[in-house]
């Protein structure tokens, strides 16, 4: 882009031209000079491929991007690797994803939490298999079950090599600071992808876009970015106005609501035959489609206030707390003392083998302090 359009852009979204501003260079140095960066500092991550190599030959590989975007939205990088070394050796491609059972896939994605994700990939893998593989265009990755905005940029960019804009979080902090976007989130998206368009080369776009993103996690922090390692520092209208870390500008946080709701603690057996009584929850909704405790039926916006699935003797045996994006839950955990077997929809799942249930992470705390006090 031209000096001129360059200036032009930034003075519209509230930069002031200064002398140095005026001699900034084009959007091509600052692509430029961040590949550079990337070529020799990018992160050595298990489904990316080194920078400036062609496209891998693997069929499997747009599968492997697919699968490591989806994980990785709202989750960090650490807690990404053992799910996505776990899932592509036991389904190391979209069409074995595609023959697992939901039950399976949603038992290997326990703990990594936004669940409805999970069910999106059996849908997503059903429909490409189907197609005979992955649609190579950002229109057609569009069409596909689960893919938003972000994940088929990201899939057409950094699979297929097309251009695409991606913007996740770092994207969104690195350009709001390169640029001085002062406006307050989500306001700015429209302008942070504007600029980021601006700025994204014809070529190289994955690199482009994963360059963005390892400059925001390593350097571009949220909190005391490293600006004097940066190569974008001499280009960054942020830095010249002197508070690079307040931008962007986030809206204040809502108040999370607090709910409280009472779990189920129902066991069988002595020895190494015990057994404890799992449901599985309704597939749409909090927690959907996964193995639980029986529950009281809180939920983000009501309290748990049904009955228990037994009448009889329950003993406290404490609670436990949970953070989800919408509220904050104390669940209590209450332990049946009685004899009557459980009916209804459910199974006995053998105690030595809980961990195989794919318990998401709040059961599972609760599942803990059940066993902690045998």
């Amino acid at each position: 882009m031209p000096i001129p359009i360059l200036r032009s852009l930034c003075h519209s979204l509230g930069v002031t031209a200064s002398d140095k501003h005026q001699s900034s260079p084009n959007a091509g140095e600052i692509s430029g000079d961040l590949l550079d960066w990337y070529d020799t500092h990018a992160r050595k991550l298990p489904w990316r491929n080194p920078p400036g190599n062609a496209r891998p030959k693997d069929p499997a590989w747009p599968y492997r991007v697919w699968l490591s975007e989806v994980m990785l939205q709202q989750t960090t990088v650490a807690a990404v690797k053992p799910y996505f070394a776990k899932f592509t050796e036991t389904w190391p491609n979209v069409e074995a994803l595609a023959d697992a059972s939901e039950d399976d896939v949603m038992a290997a994605w326990a703990g990594l939490g936004y669940y409805s994700r999970a069910r999106n990939l059996v849908k997503c893998a059903a429909d490409v298999a189907e197609r005979g593989g992955f649609p190579s265009t950002e229109a057609e990755l569009l069409k596909l079950p689960g893919l938003g905005a972000y994940t088929a940029a990201a899939v057409a960019a950094i699979a297929f090599g097309e251009r695409a804009v991606v913007v996740d979080a770092n994207v969104e902090r690195v350009t709001a600071r390169l640029f001085n976007i002062t406006e307050p989130l989500p306001a700015a998206r429209k302008a942070i992808r504007e600029c980021a368009d601006q700025i994204t080369p014809d070529t190289r776009a994955g690199d482009f876009a994963q360059a963005v993103m390892d400059l925001g996690s390593s350097l571009c922090t949220t909190k005391a970015p490293k600006c004097l390692l940066c190569p974008l520092t001499d280009h960054c209208a942020a830095r010249r106005v002197g508070e690079p870390e307040r931008l962007p500008v986030k809206p204040a946080k809502k108040a999370k609501p607090e709910r409280i709701g009472t779990a189920y603690w129902i066991e069988r057996g002595d020895g190494d035959a015990r057994e404890v009584w799992l449901v599985k929850r309704e597939g749409t909704g909090m927690l959907g489609g996964m193995r639980s405790l029986p529950d009281n039926g809180w939920s983000a916006r009501n309290d748990g206030d049904g009955a228990p699935p037994l009448s009889g003797d329950w003993r406290d045996l404490g609670a436990v707390r949970h953070i989800f994006t919408h509220a904050h839950l104390t669940l209590t955990l209450e332990r049946y003392e009685g004899s009557q077997a459980p009916v209804g929809k459910g199974e006995w799942w053998p105690l030595e083998r809980l961990e195989d249930a794919g318990l998401p992470t709040l059961f599972a705390k609760a599942a803990r302090l059940a066993l902690a006090q045998d």
